[in-house]
């Protein structure tokens, strides 16, 4: 299964699956933990972070993968990030969301992941690349001896560890303690779900690391999977690791809706819905194509990483998604 199509397609349909039945959705686990003191989906994320923290580390310290935080731009972080948080509000769900949705048979995630993944394939690869530029340059740190890092010519994308020149398993290991203490020594709320908080993140934490080792050059993505399907699609590009993991998400989530009978072809009667899918899809691609990576790239393969980029991108997605939830529907007089 390593490195090939086929790895990245049947790693896509476990992630696909898990999600669906996990229901984990980074925009619903922002928005609630702030508006509706619910903090159920918030620990299942950080169970996955946790057991990525540990995992990829031993992976790396294995030698079955490298370290390859993603690039660390702040100005692009700090202003795709925001973006992307709007995004995800107005879309009705993250990247990986309105992914899994699809295969539930969601109307709205269609569009709303159609229009993400024209956007952000113009700022990747298309008419609107030229803004990347005005970001500036990746900040990076050189390693004489970069270790379990993927480095290029000496240099690498900064983390917490070799930005300060610690060992990276101390960091890694001080990072989950500290979130295994938030998740079982604070008051969890309760929620009727077809998988624990606890099972759900372990799980997904899980596929992760198979991701990483499968793909080899990154944990799981989506932001650039649907580029690549895209592409691919009407283009000659051909198809890459990320493009079938992507695809293999949405029939996953196809695979557990009707397993479970939760398939059902999904209409908003609300207009409006339709046109917040629309601008939320442009914000989230456009955030995301500037940003570096979405709320996968960043928050749940990137955090784990300790990388800086991921770290900054972390902070504005969860300030973009509240000022857009607070705008909508949190104003006095709204």
């Amino acid at each position: 299964m390593k490195e090939t199509l086929l790895g990245g397609f049947i790693v896509g349909v476990l992630f696909g699956f898990v999600l669906q039945r996990s229901r984990m959705c980074f925009n619903s686990a922002i928005r609630d933990i702030r508006f509706a003191k619910d903090n159920w989906l918030w620990k299942q994320g950080l169970m996955a972070i946790a057991v990525q923290t540990v995992g990829f580390q031993l992976l790396a310290s294995l030698g079955l993968i490298k370290l390859s935080p993603l690039a660390f731009i702040p100005a692009a972080q700090i202003v795709g990030g925001f973006f992307f948080g709007m995004g995800m509000v107005l879309a009705g769900g993250c990247a990986s969301g309105v992914t899994y949705r699809i295969g539930e048979g969601n109307v709205v995630s269609i569009i709303a992941a159609t229009f993400f993944a024209l956007s952000a394939g113009a700022v990747r690869a298309g008419k609107l690349k030229f803004m990347l530029n005005w970001f500036g340059k990746p900040i990076t740190v050189s390693m004489s001896n970069p270790g379990v890092y993927a480095a290029k010519e000496g240099k690498v994308a900064p983390t917490i560890a070799n930005w300060l020149g610690l060992d990276p398993w101390v960091v890694a290991i001080v990072f989950t303690v500290l979130i295994l203490a938030y998740l079982f020594l604070t008051k969890t709320t309760t929620r009727k779900a077809p998988m624990h908080w606890t099972v759900g993140g372990l799980l997904l934490g899980l596929v992760g690391m198979l991701g990483y080792w499968s793909q080899q050059k990154y944990a799981l993505g989506i932001t650039g999977g649907w580029i690549n399907l895209f592409q691919a699609t009407v283009t000659e590009n051909a198809y890459s690791w990320m493009g079938l993991e992507v695809f293999g998400v949405i029939v996953g989530a196809f695979l557990a809706a009707l397993i479970y009978r939760e398939f059902k072809i999904r209409f908003p009667r609300d207009p409006k819905s339709y046109v917040y899918a629309i601008v939320g899809g442009i914000f989230m691609g456009w955030g995301a194509g500037v940003a570096g990576g979405c709320n996968v790239g960043h928050l749940l393969s990137g955090l784990p990483h300790l990388a800086l980029s991921s770290i900054v991108a972390a902070i504005f997605f969860i300030a973009g998604n509240w000022f857009m939830f607070w705008w909508l529907y949190g104003r006095k007089g709204v």
